[in-house]
């Protein structure tokens, strides 16, 4: 389970989301991040959290909710880390990688597939529907890495065209380094579009070998604003 959402509603002045498309401001989140409960995964709310800096994370057992985390994991296009190793796949042209071929497949996969830091998954069934209706809308992005006919990783997210920002969401990887080889690809393709900054949310060890770093939410938020 993501969160104890029982014990936060005990000890916590967290909004409970009603019909009305808002959030409170983001200065409102508790010490984890989380910001609000429940509410909706339709199209208007979900563009205006990730507008706002805030995005949906739960687990299917739970309610919606809301997180603006402080500090926020980022990856700025010019401090990409590229290893040796992931040099010499690269000019092998190891794997082939395409954008928005198969969102479906892609986040059936970043759902499906065993972590090891986790027990399930928060990409639930409402979820995957929400964001198949974004690509489909042209905010969600997906990017698939090829190894001849199988799709062997990838990875999607929401792309704030006229903010130059990329909201990363999750990734997979069947085979070594599939997903890293994908999310380079895609750093290459969003530095031709100008993109400022990538958001990784949360921090983890495999972004920071990727070149991310945490910097405080008020400083996120000016790239929003």
């Amino acid at each position: 389970m993501i969160f104890n959402v029982v014990e936060t509603l005990e000890h916590s002045d967290l909004y409970i989301l009603n019909d009305s498309i808002n959030f409170p401001p983001v200065s409102a989140a508790n010490k984890d991040g989380l910001l609000a409960i429940g509410g909706d995964l339709s199209i208007p709310r979900l563009l205006l959290a990730y507008y706002s800096g805030i995005f949906p994370w739960y687990d299917d057992d739970q309610p919606i909710l809301w997180f603006s985390p402080d500090p926020r994991m980022v990856l700025f296009p010019e401090d990409l880390r590229v290893s040796k190793s992931m040099r010499k796949l690269l000019r092998k042209n190891s794997f082939e990688v395409t954008f928005n071929k198969d969102f479906e497949q892609v986040i059936n996969n970043c759902a499906t597939i065993s972590r090891s830091d986790q027990l399930g998954t928060w990409i639930t069934s409402d979820m995957k529907r929400a964001y198949t209706v974004l690509h489909n809308k042209g905010y969600a992005v997906s990017v698939e890495v090829w190894e001849g006919s199988e799709l062997v990783g990838g990875l999607y997210g929401i792309w704030l065209s006229d903010k130059k920002i990329f909201c990363g969401e999750s990734m997979f990887s069947k085979v070594s380094n599939a997903s890293k080889y994908g999310f380079i690809k895609l750093i290459e393709f969003l530095k031709i579009k100008g993109v400022r900054l990538i958001d990784c949310q949360v921090y983890t060890d495999h972004l920071a070998s990727l070149g991310a770093k945490e910097i405080s939410r008020d400083a996120f938020m000016k790239y929003l604003k």
